[in-house]
């Protein structure tokens, strides 16, 4: 017990009398179970978004950038905005999955999984816009120095443009090696629970023969450790990277060397936001309350608030640096931004960015889901609004008056954006009904020492492991628990029939696939002795058994006994 000591003052990260059977059904309901409403409606949605984004796409290679609102002074506009959001959002998956774990927090535990295919399913649509811009997306390849026509092709490694392809591959790379590396355990898990052969055949493939030895789990610890330790630069590096797409400019408001931490910091922000937003529809969509809890919320509401506060301090930075330099057209870049036309965008980056965080000083607030969920959404609006203010106002007034113009994004530019924001909720959907949204094997190893029903009776003074709501009940409880249970066993020997030992011959219900000894014995406890019994059962009869079987919740339904007991009862 010792070993998984946690102190009491720490809340727990598993809400609920959890067991490790528990967790795997649950994590599995998702997977294995049908889409419900909710689902297809979200799914609907960013399909629809999808084909919007699809068309303006093939428009706009058919047709070319000219259909999108740029113009000789603003060059860049709508589409680096979106793409340098895109590598912002990726962030926080490889920060919480690689940092978190060489610091060995628990929490991570929970949401890693859906925070690391975030971050794929971002940098998938981060890299669609520099493809796009260039007009002939059939000469993409031209950006890598490979052989052809001409001779060997050699890029201009001093641009920074290229050091975001080098960057954004290595991230992707890294990540998708990271993220399959943890499903591992899940694939092996859904593997063994497959029922269709089909299924089975698939997650056999995907999880490369993971047979849950002793050295499989000591290789992949190894190899968690040496990703983590590789990853970890990743998250200074990429978006620094970006930022030298600005720095290393010498246009008014770019030229600056506070880029770099300042985008940092501003990508593990809207990176956060980003992963509470998903969790938070996720926890409630997929039933999994108990594993994304508002422990879980609360501190990802804490990163967003101290990474808000170190952008805040880049802009207040930004401002000092430009007033103290005394370069009129710096002081002038800033100012254009605060009170020129485009004003409105600069309001509600302070407003988003600056103040809206600030609120998650209150205990009360970053504890509520409600309240997260509209924070996030709102950093995630702000931080759009950022990198939009930094691009267009810093371009669209240069050093001749002459040639000062505004920009406005055509249909053909929300088209595009609107269709990633799609194609990305597309793949996340997708993503959450073939593979588990938690990792499951991780979470089980908090479980004895953050799991709510160990915490309790540690706290009781118990000596072995038992049910929370057994440790918490009173006599009377207990007595009610007993005659529930009694209840739902009369009634569901009421709709399969009473076993008569004297005139009936009992079956041998091993030989329905997925009742193993103890399992049998456990039927027999409750009445059930024959075929015939089995194949009686409905969906009712299955919710009935699933209360009265506390580790085998799911299976009968899943491996479809009553389909089976009618087959065994007509060949005997």
């Amino acid at each position: 017990m010792s070993s998984h000591y946690e102190a009491p003052i720490r809340r727990p990260l598993i809400v609920g009398d959890k067991s490790y059977h528990d967790i795997t059904v649950e994590v599995a309901a998702p997977v294995e179970g049908k889409a419900n409403k909710l689902w297809w409606t979200a799914f609907t949605i960013a399909l629809l978004a999808f084909l919007w984004g699809i068309g303006s796409i093939i428009y706009t290679i058919g047709t070319g950038i000219g259909v999108w609102g740029l113009n000789k002074t603003v060059g860049w506009a709508w589409d680096i905005t979106n793409f340098v959001w895109w590598v912002g959002i990726g962030h926080a998956g490889t920060l919480i999955s690689a940092v978190l774990l060489l610091f060995r927090q628990k929490w991570r535990m929970g949401i890693n999984r859906s925070a690391e295919a975030m971050t794929i399913f971002s940098v998938v649509q981060a890299g669609l816009f520099p493809v796009i811009h260039m007009g002939r997306v059939w000469n993409a390849h031209f950006v890598l120095p490979i052989p052809n026509q001409f001779g060997t092709l050699w890029t201009n490694f001093n641009s920074p443009l290229l050091w975001d392809v080098f960057a954004i591959s290595t991230y992707l790379s890294v990540s998708l090696v990271f993220w399959w590396t943890g499903l591992l355990p899940d694939f092996a898990m859904l593997r063994d629970r497959a029922v269709r052969p089909f299924q089975k055949k698939i997650y056999s493939l995907l999880s490369f023969g993971w047979t849950g030895r002793a050295k499989d789990w000591q290789r992949f610890e190894e190899v968690s450790l040496v990703l983590a330790g590789l990853a970890t630069p990743l998250v200074l590096s990429v978006h620094t990277i970006v930022s030298f797409d600005f720095a290393t400019s010498v246009i008014p408001g770019w030229h600056t060397t506070i880029f770099p931490p300042y985008f940092v910091a501003g990508a593990v922000f809207s990176g956060f936001a980003m992963v509470n937003t998903l969790l938070i529809i996720m926890r409630k969509v997929s039933n999994l309350e108990a594993y994304i809890t508002k422990q879980h919320i609360e501190l990802m509401n804490i990163v967003i608030m101290i990474t808000g506060s170190i952008v805040g301090c880049a802009y207040i930075t930004e401002l000092f640096i430009a007033w103290y330099s005394g370069v009129e057209y710096e002081q002038y870049a800033f100012l254009n931004r605060a009170t020129g036309p485009y004003w409105w965008a600069y309001l509600l980056m302070m407003s988003c960015n600056v103040f809206s965080p600030q609120f998650m000083w209150s205990k009360r607030l970053r504890q509520s889901i409600t309240f997260s969920f509209i924070i996030s959404i709102v950093v995630n609006i702000g931080m759009w609004f950022e990198r939009f203010v930094i691009i267009v106002t810093s371009l669209h007034r240069d050093y001749l008056p002459s040639s000062w113009t505004m920009f406005s994004p055509t249909f053909v530019d929300i088209g595009i954006y609107v269709g990633t924001i799609g194609f990305f909720f597309v793949l996340f959907l997708l993503y959450a009904r073939t593979f588990p949204v938690i990792a499951q094997a991780e979470v089980k190893s908090i479980l004895k020492s953050s799991g709510e029903a160990y915490k309790l009776f540690r706290d009781a003074g118990g000596k072995n492991p038992a049910p929370a709501k057994v440790v918490k009940a009173s006599k009377k409880a207990v007595e009610t628990i007993v005659e529930d249970l009694a209840e739902q066993k009369k009634e569901l020997l009421g709709s399969l029939g009473i076993f008569d030992a004297a005139t009936q011959t009992a079956d041998d219900l091993k030989l329905i696939s997925g009742v193993g000894p103890k399992l049998e014995k456990t039927l027999n406890t409750i009445g059930i002795y024959s075929f015939d019994q089995v194949s009686k059962m409905t969906e009712k009869e299955y919710d009935l058994l699933d209360s009265l079987l506390e580790s085998f919740k799911g299976r009968a339904k899943r491996d479809d006994w009553a389909g089976q007991a009618k087959n065994l009862k007509n060949n005997g």
